[in-house]
């Protein structure tokens, strides 16, 4: 089996976005590769965090990931701070990066413009996230478009490594699905839809409650004119809204096209609205389940000392041939 690994960070509430470009993709991977799936809660304090909301957010992810249909009988689920070896290879890799590579970063630029002072976490992120992918040899990353330059990144200094101490590390392929990889923001169809944004009306959290999913998406920007068309360069609103729909109710674009022609945005968006609900019903309902039994708790104990195997054995041949004295 090729193996897969993947993260989401616990700040701020998962979203419909996070489901479809992600999750979904995870629940079908556990079937055919070896998955190892984890809470990124060391990236998460590139930026100040709550301490109390820092543990909360950990286990509701954790708890997302099995609601949503993540088995921890098939794919290892843990947290990223429980495994010690992501953050000294996180380290290792940093003295491997260069100052104009980590410069680069799309992500580093836009999040650190306009501001007085940038914590230095954010700007070596991407070589902690080249330790995550690497420590485990992982063969495939599924990444939004937005991470494709760390992944490019993470390449570049496998490659680095195995050049300067011999070979290591497996060259990681990105895995991006060909559709629904970017869900965009209900309010702005040209930007991504994200749990950071401060305006709570640009996104679909996953435990919205149902009046809350029905308001939003009433709310949501559209497109002039009131053809239900996918063009999402002309009509970009609606074709995100066209995305959605074709994931929450297992529909073709073409068939949800014809479904609404001549009918306007009306009676498109409160259908929307309703299979929204129905997808999402189900895995509040497990989410509440498994947060009120408190197993997450046993599962990310048992994925961490799986994936610790892997990890401390890719750590210790890494420094040995680095040169460090190994304790015996």
């Amino acid at each position: 089996m090729k193996r897969v690994l993947s993260g989401i960070q616990p700040s701020g509430q998962l979203t419909l976005g996070n489901y479809i470009g992600a999750i979904q993709n995870f629940v079908k991977l556990q079937e055919t590769h070896e998955c190892f799936f984890m809470v990124v809660d060391l990236h998460a304090i590139t930026v100040p965090q709550e301490p109390a909301a820092l543990r909360e957010q950990t286990e509701a992810v954790a708890a997302l990931f099995i609601a949503a249909g993540i088995d921890p009988a098939k794919a290892s689920v843990f947290a990223q701070s429980h495994v010690s070896a992501h953050a000294e290879l996180g380290w290792l890799f940093t003295t491997l990066a260069y100052m104009g590579e980590l410069e680069r970063m799309t992500q580093f630029k836009d999040k650190s413009t306009g501001k007085d002072s940038v914590g230095a976490g954010l700007f070596v992120y991407p070589t902690l996230m080249a330790a995550d992918i690497l420590l485990y040899n992982a063969d495939l990353v599924p990444v939004g478009d937005d991470q494709k330059q760390h992944l490019e990144l993470t390449r570049d200094l496998a490659q680095r490594f195995n050049q300067r101490f011999g070979d290591q590390f497996t060259i990681p392929e990105p895995y991006i699905p060909k559709v629904g990889a970017r869900i965009m923001s209900l309010d702005d169809g040209s930007k991504k839809m994200s749990k950071s944004n401060p305006n709570p009306a640009s996104y679909i959290a996953l435990l919205d409650p149902p009046d809350v999913i029905r308001k939003k998406i009433s709310r949501a920007t559209t497109d002039s004119g009131r053809d239900v068309i996918f063009n999402p360069a002309e009509k970009p609103e609606v074709s995100n809204l066209m995305s959605i729909y074709a994931h929450c109710a297992d529909m073709t674009l073409e068939e949800i096209q014809a479904r609404y022609e001549g009918q306007g945005y009306g009676a498109f968006k409160k259908e929307l609205a309703e299979h929204v609900v129905a997808k999402l019903e189900p895995l509040q309902r497990r989410y509440a389940d498994i947060r009120g039994s408190g197993e997450i708790h046993a599962i990310l104990k048992q994925g961490a000392e799986r994936v610790s195997e892997v990890a401390n054995a890719t750590l210790r041949s890494a420094k040995e041939k680095m040169g460090f004295l190994l304790p015996r």
